[in-house]
Parts: C-alpha cells; structure tokens; sequence
C-alpha cells in the first residue's frame, strides 16, 4: 500500500494499481476499521475503487501519527470479504429520447460521429446489435464501488467475469451537457449522473429513479439525501417509454417506492461461481 499526503489535511491510500473487487474490498475493510476505532482527529473517510482517503484535523492528531495508526490498521483489510448489503433494481429507459438527443449535439467529440453510444459501444464489444448490448447491460448485477466524484454519483463494477464485462472509452473531448440521470459507461464502469452536467461516459439510457436530493423531498430519500453507499448492488430493468413516464409521475407524487433487498454477498463465492451468485442475488430481488 502506498501513503500519501494531501496538504495539510489529507491521507490518500493506494491500496492496488489495478482496480478490481478484491482491491474495493481491502479499501472497504480499512476504511471500515478506521471508522470503528474512532481515531482522534479523523473527520472524513472516503473509500473508493481501490485507494482511499482520510481527511484529519492536524490540530487534533500529527499527521505521522494518523499515519502510523493507519499502517496498524493495514491488516483489516486482508481476511475475507464477505458484506451484508443491498440489491437495488433500477429501471432504465435505454435509447430513450433525450440522452439520444445530446449524444447528437456532440458527435463531433465521439469516436464514431457516425454511430449512437450504444451502436458504438455494441461494435467494439463484438455485440451484434444494440438490443444485445442492452441485454448483456441489464441481465448481470453490477456492484457500487464507489460514490462521488459528483454527489450521489456511483460509480459501477459489473458483475462477471473479467473478460465479459463491457468496457467503451470515455469521448475524445468532454461533453458540457448530460441529463439528469443518465446511465453511461467508461473505461470498465458505469455511473448514473446524479445531476445534470457536463461528462464523457457513453450514454445507453436514462432512469426515472432520483438518485441524490439535497432537498431530501423525494419519498425514498427523506432519511438521507444520497441513495446509494459503496458496497451496495444495482440490477438494471429496461422499461418502454409508457413505464418511464409512469414511474416520473409515481417519483413526483411521492408514491415511487424502489425495490430494495437485504443480501449477503462474499467476494469467495462470487469468484468461484459467477453465474451461479449472480443468480441468487436476483432470485432474492424478486423471491
């Protein structure tokens, strides 16, 4: 693992190179311990896909210090990894009107100005055609590895095998404009825009579900202004347009309640059986 500081308040941690599960889990098991020892001093714990940071009052605890009480804490992170967490169904309105409309406003940033997101995304990962695309996307769960970057933005590992899962790079220039939640894709991850804003992941669709409200209006989100936390599952449902537009009014009426479970997942399991875990998760969504 690799320490750094980051000026005067800062602790960020590499923990892998490579991104991967088990480097989220080790993240996720320090940064747990560092929460549960209440280390004096340590004011923000931020785990991410495979790092994390610690924000610290220096007045409170010397930075050599914080640091020599996280190098203790380094072997939190090697026993097993096993979580008790949630799956979440989000229903998707993939190719719906709006994100299409704005992947055309930008085109000339795009690898293939010549091809939507999805037709893009579809060819270089050897799919046939976008509704293939769109099955492989919402037919294995994808884990919460990290939250941020945006509030309430998470960012997302599919769950399959390595060499299955979708991968698209980012545009060649930024876009400045994306919709409100929006499902894209970049590099190895998918993200849902929790705000409207600039990006420049591949845009599949967009979701009726709030994501993060500040205001802490929306029904499901009165308890605290951010849906997802790391560690937790979301399982994608494609939905027509008629479906979209009911579930925008159920969310403004306050009566859109997400379909949420409790699970257990373990890393070890996951490994040995992909498939297999992947279909028990969703057997208890919908159990």
């Amino acid at each position: 693992m690799r320490y750094t500081f980051g000026g005067d308040e800062h602790v960020f941690v590499e923990v892998d190179e490579a991104m991967s599960l088990e480097a989220f889990f080790r993240s996720l098991s320090i940064t747990n311990a560092v929460r549960d020892s209440r280390i004096r001093g340590v004011t923000e714990i931020c785990p991410a896909n495979a790092s994390f940071q610690i924000k610290f009052d220096p007045d409170v605890i010397a930075p050599d210090d914080l640091l020599r009480e996280l190098k203790g804490l380094e072997g939190a992170g090697s026993g097993g990894a096993e979580l008790k967490t949630r799956i979440i169904e989000m229903p998707v309105f993939y190719d719906d009107p709006w994100t299409r409309e704005t992947l055309m406003r930008f085109r000339e940033r795009h690898q293939d100005p010549g091809a939507t997101d999805l037709e893009y995304t579809a060819r270089i990962n050897g799919y046939p055609d976008v509704p293939s695309l769109i099955a492989a996307h919402a037919g294995s769960p994808w884990f919460v590895s990290m939250v941020g970057f945006v509030a309430g933005l998470p960012f997302l590992t599919q769950m399959v095998e390595r060499d299955k899962q979708i991968q698209a790079p980012k545009y060649l220039r930024p876009r400045t404009d994306t919709p409100k939640l929006t499902v894209g894709h970049g590099g190895c991850f998918g993200a849902i825009y929790s705000v409207r804003g600039a990006g420049g992941y591949q845009m599949f669709g967009i979701t009726p579900m709030p994501i993060y409200d500040p205001a802490q209006e929306i029904s499901y989100l009165r308890d605290f202004m951010i849906l997802f936390r790391p560690g937790d599952i979301v399982k994608f449902r494609p939905v027509g347009r008629d479906e979209y537009d009911a579930a925008v009014e159920e969310v403004e009426a306050g009566r859109f309640s997400p379909l949420i479970r409790e699970v257990d997942f373990s890393l070890a399991a996951f490994q040995a059986d992909p498939t297999g875990t992947n279909a028990a998760l969703l057997g208890v969504l919908h159990g």
